[in-house]
């Protein structure tokens, strides 16, 4: 005899029924899945080939979106200016754009930390905001990359006068 023959309780009928459901639920996700690969995930990622970008490519653009804010000063923390005044002196040497900026970069997604000094008198809070924007607004731009964070630390406070040599006193060493 034949299984076809032989009819079927209630309960075989429902789990071959859900039997069918979970299988035909299995094939579209991988028919899902498949798709979803073939799909670009970003600007950078086309279905010609793929862009890669270096995190110093990235670094280099939100490091001069943040100096091009009014009120930002000089970035980075202490040990980093001191060695940026040394090698500033450096003749035909080349600023270096990317100091106090630290990116943490993915396929589609870049997020950025900013250190700066601001000047004295400038609203902090109002640098802060301006710096994250022009970040923001500079890298995904020009990279195309999602920018989903930008910290900003502010290290210090530039008051006026602070960089100015003291003046050598003059004194007569005339003697009499």
């Amino acid at each position: 005899m034949s299984d076809a023959s032989i009819p079927q309780t209630g309960q075989q009928k429902e789990r071959e029924a859900a039997q069918r459901a979970a299988e035909q639920q299995e094939a579209r996700e991988q028919q899902q899945v498949a798709v979803q690969e073939k799909t670009p995930r970003g600007p950078l990622q086309t279905s010609r080939g793929v862009t890669t970008l270096d995190e110093t490519v990235v670094a280099k653009i939100a490091g001069m979106a943040a100096r091009e804010v009014p009120g930002v000063f000089d970035m980075g923390n202490a040990v980093r200016r001191a060695f940026s005044a040394v090698t500033d002196r450096i003749p035909n040497g080349q600023t270096n754009v990317t100091g106090g900026i630290g990116v943490e970069k993915g396929e589609t997604q870049a997020a950025v930390d900013v250190t700066v000094v601001v000047d004295y008198g400038a609203s902090i809070v109002e640098v802060g905001n301006a710096i994250r924007r022009n970040v923001i607004d500079q890298v995904e731009g020009t990279t195309g990359l999602e920018v989903i964070e930008v910290n900003v630390n502010v290290v210090d406070v530039h008051l006026p006068g602070e960089d100015d040599e003291p003046a050598t006193e003059q004194r007569s060493t005339d003697l009499k």
